[in-house]
């Protein structure tokens, strides 16, 4: 039986310099998954720098399951095409969340999560202490695709009665 450690928020900001699809758009949604978990943004129709500005939230069992996303156009009568996917570990972030940072002034940066093969950061990321919690804003480089990114910002929800991070 995996313990819930917390939940993980996820706030899908907006994408940029989609690729197109259909005729001169896309109509993109992101599907984001970790384990079995999959959720999914609503469709934003003919645009390909789109701007959900959605919460998707995620329960955190095992902190080394990478989260995927992937970014799909929505098509009526075909399959959805495919726009690009990438993946993030949220490693980094949840030391940060564990180190209990409560008496730091909000905007402290934590630590820098760089650019590497290993991950699909288009520039580096900041791990911050703002406003009582811990949050990290990414932009991730859409991977089998010409073109896109996705920006978000993860922040972390402890579950009362949950074991949380004090593993």
């Amino acid at each position: 039986m995996e313990h819930l450690l917390g939940l993980l928020r996820i706030h899908i900001h907006r994408g940029v310099n989609l690729a197109v699809r259909d005729l001169k758009s896309s109509d993109p949604y992101v599907i984001v998954r970790m384990g079995k978990q999959k959720l999914k943004t609503r469709v934003i129709k003919r645009n390909v720098n789109p701007e959900w500005n959605e919460d998707l939230t995620l329960s955190v069992a095992d902190s080394n399951l990478p989260i995927k996303l992937a970014v799909y156009d929505k098509d009526t009568f075909t399959l959805d095409d495919k726009m690009g996917d990438a993946e993030f570990d949220i490693k980094p972030f949840l030391e940060a969340v564990k180190m209990r940072l409560g008496n730091l002034p909000s905007g402290t940066i934590i630590t820098r999560v760089k650019p590497g093969r290993d991950n699909c950061l288009a520039e580096e990321s900041s791990i911050v202490w703002a406003e009582g919690k811990v949050v990290q804003d990414m932009v991730l480089r859409l991977r089998n695709v010409e073109c896109g990114e996705v920006e978000l910002q993860l922040q972390w929800i402890d579950v009362p009665g949950s074991r949380g991070l004090d593993m």
